[in-house]
């Protein structure tokens, strides 16, 4: 009797051991957020364009940015590649997308399946991943879409050397102020 009630007792401490540990790992998850790249085009579809917006999905649509990942597709690019010592083709080698979809190395588990890397550079290189903060509602409060992943970037010019730096066969003359200048995309409808 002693030997069934020890493994009883065994078997009850194993089960809830489990039970606690599965539940914790679900509470760490709704603690921390895990944030997902959405796509340009679920920033722009109803809040980021057109004059009430400072036009700011047009200036990406012309700017380089929008067509970084386009240049990889050519054979300069796939020389730059290729010089550098990789044998994929540019479009292909991770080194190359880091700088030319999200200034990131990209993570499949980041990515909804609204995010077509061929759009290039996008809002959420810089703004951050764009799943808990795309609502409007929550777009609204400056605070709590930055709980929700946005990101301000401060010092705009040491976020954007770390792709457009003396690595850069295109930038080595970066000059942030000029090219800043080209691409800058404030809201007016939002004071400052």
């Amino acid at each position: 009797m002693n030997k069934k009630f020890l493994v009883y007792s065994v078997a009850a401490i194993v089960i809830t051991a489990m039970v606690v540990l599965s539940t914790t790992g679900s509470e760490r998850e709704a603690e921390s957020p895990f944030f997902k790249y959405v796509g340009v085009k679920s920033c722009a579809a109803t809040c980021h364009k057109g004059d009430t917006k400072g036009n700011q999905l047009e200036i990406w649509q012309n700017s380089k940015h929008s067509k970084a990942f386009i240049t990889l597709q050519s054979p300069e690019a796939d020389q730059i590649a290729k010089d550098k010592g990789f044998t994929t083709p540019a479009a292909e080698t991770p080194l190359c997308l880091k700088c030319h979809v999200l200034g990131k190395d990209i993570d499949p588990e980041e990515l909804t399946d609204t995010f077509d890397k061929t759009e290039g550079v996008q809002c959420e290189t810089c703004h951050g991943p764009g799943s808990e903060y795309k609502k409007l509602s929550i777009m609204k409060d400056k605070q709590q879409a930055i709980s929700n992943g946005l990101i301000i970037n401060e010092n705009g010019e040491e976020f954007c050397r770390s792709c457009h730096n003396s690595d850069s066969p295109t930038f080595k003359s970066f000059n942030y102020d000029e090219y800043w200048e080209k691409i800058k995309h404030s809201d007016p409808s939002v004071a400052k």
